[in-house]
This record gives C-alpha cells, sequence and structure tokens, in this order.
C-alpha cells in the first residue's frame, strides 16, 4: 500500500513510531510490495482495501475490517487486490507492549477502527492522545479461535478466480463458467483448489462469503440484508450454513462485537 500522511507521536511518551494513512491502485494499477523486512513491528489494517500478505509460513488474506501483526524482522511480501483505504503503524521495537513473535491476524472492531482514524488525524499534543493510545493497543488482540480462515491458492489461475470473488462474493458461477476465465478445464480446477486450498472450489467459497458476512454483520448490517449481500436468496438457508461454519448464529455477531 502507498502510505502518505505520517503522523509521529513524541517518542519519548508513545511506543508508536508512526502511523500512516494508506490508499491503494494508482492509474488503474495495484500496488505490489516484493518481500521485504522491518526492523520494527508493524500493525496494517484495511478500511476499504483487500490486501494479501504473504509470509514464509501462510498467505494472508485481509478483508475490510480486518488487519494484521508482523513482528520485527520477518520477511514478507504483499498486494492489494481490491482497492481502498487503510493504514499501517510502526511501533517502536524497545517500548511496544505486544510481544508476539510470530504474523497474527487481528480483527478490526468497530472501537478498534474508530480509535485508529482518531489517531490518524489527532494533533500529536492532543491530551486525550495517550488514553487513546493506550486502549488502541489493548484492542489490538488475536483473531478468535473461530475466526474464519481463508487459504489463498497459489496457482495463477486459480488466483483470478479467487480475487473475482473476494471482490464480489455473491458471484454465483460455477466452475464451469470460470473454466474459461482461467483458460483451464473444470476438472484440473477442481483438483487444484482441492490440492491448494484443502477445500472443494464450493467450500472455499463458502467460506469467503461467510468471513465478509461476519464483518457486514459486525457493522450492524442486518441478517436478512447480509445473506443477500453476500450471495444468499434465502435468509433461512444463510443462517443453517453459517451457524454451521462458525458454531453460532448472525445474531451473535450483531450483539457482542464491541
Amino acid at each position: 500500500m502507498r502510505m502518505g500522511d505520517i503522523q509521529y507521536p513524541e517518542p519519548a511518551s508513545s511506543p508508536i513510531l508512526a502511523i500512516e494513512r494508506g490508499s491503494s491502485y494508482e492509474n488503474g494499477q495495484p500496488d505490489i510490495r516484493e518481500a521485504h523486512t522491518h526492523a520494527e513491528p508493524e500493525f496494517l489494517w484495511t478500511t476499504t482495501a483487500t490486501v494479501t500478505v504473504r509470509t514464509e509460513s501462510r498467505d494472508w488474506l485481509l478483508p475490510p475490517g480486518y488487519g494484521i501483526w508482523i513482528p520485527a524482522h520477518v520477511p514478507h511480501a504483499g498486494a492489494v487486490r481490491h482497492p481502498g483505504q487503510g493504514g499501517l503503524m510502526a511501533m517502536d521495537p524497545v517500548q511496544c507492549p505486544i510481544a508476539w513473535t510470530s504474523v497474527t491476524g487481528v480483527r478490526v472492531s468497530p472501537l478498534l477502527r474508530e480509535l485508529l482514524a482518531y489517531m490518524l488525524d489527532a494533533d500529536p499534543a492532543d491530551p486525550a492522545r495517550p488514553a487513546a493510545e493506550s486502549l488502541l493497543i489493548r484492542l489490538i488482540t488475536p483473531c478468535p479461535a473461530h475466526d474464519i480462515a481463508i487459504v489463498m491458492p497459489a496457482d495463477q489461475r486459480l488466483r483470478v478466480i479467487a480475487e473475482r470473488l473476494l471482490t464480489d462474493p455473491s458471484d454465483q458461477r460455477e466452475l464451469a463458467h470460470w473454466s474459461n476465465l482461467a483458460h483451464s478445464s473444470v476438472r484440473t480446477l477442481t483438483r487444484l483448489f482441492r490440492a491448494e486450498t484443502g477445500l472443494s472450489f464450493a467450500e472455499w467459497r463458502t467460506r469467503v462469503r461467510i468471513r465478509a458476512a461476519v464483518q457486514k454483520l459486525s457493522t450492524g448490517t442486518p441478517v436478512g440484508v447480509t445473506a443477500r449481500q453476500v450471495g444468499y436468496r434465502k435468509t433461512s438457508a444463510f443462517i443453517a450454513v453459517f451457524q454451521r461454519v462458525t458454531g453460532q448464529t448472525p445474531g451473535t455477531y450483531l450483539t457482542t462485537e464491541p
């Protein structure tokens, strides 16, 4: 992500070195970062963009409302798959209170999202800033165990399909339709989806839809509206699939998000 509008808190009183507002896609071209490392821990989050981050152990998918903690000196590469906004926070490696040693996914709750927005625009001398920083850091917590993991396929033919579905989870096209776009047979795509993600195409698409639904529900979108926006014509069918994947009803996400 291309970053700008950097704000620097007072280094003596803050573990935050810099906070940057990010925007993606300039002149229609995706922003891609090759593998690199940083001497300081970083927290990357998305507001409206969809981003993939590749580490040595796995690929991470960050749809809107999710973030990732990258410890210092961990090699990683990234690409923006859907244009939008996000941000990056660099931490002082000495003062940083978060001691995670591995890359960790984070769900950006509504309260955390508002604090990040405040930090991006607040004056460094704002007397409320230290308290806001302290609460913000406390809210950077690992995704819950029931969070829906999405494995991104490496094969470029599958990537074309996967990225289209990330952009529009409600897309109803089956592999027979996608095979022309991917210049491959349905049989080959079926085999590759299972080999690279551990899931069938239908199962993978369902996870993408339910993860998108979690984000919509957490921002107050009604269950019926959410169902239609992620590709389910009947709310009852959506509720049944949602409960099978997450072990909870959609209403749980409407009422428990901070």
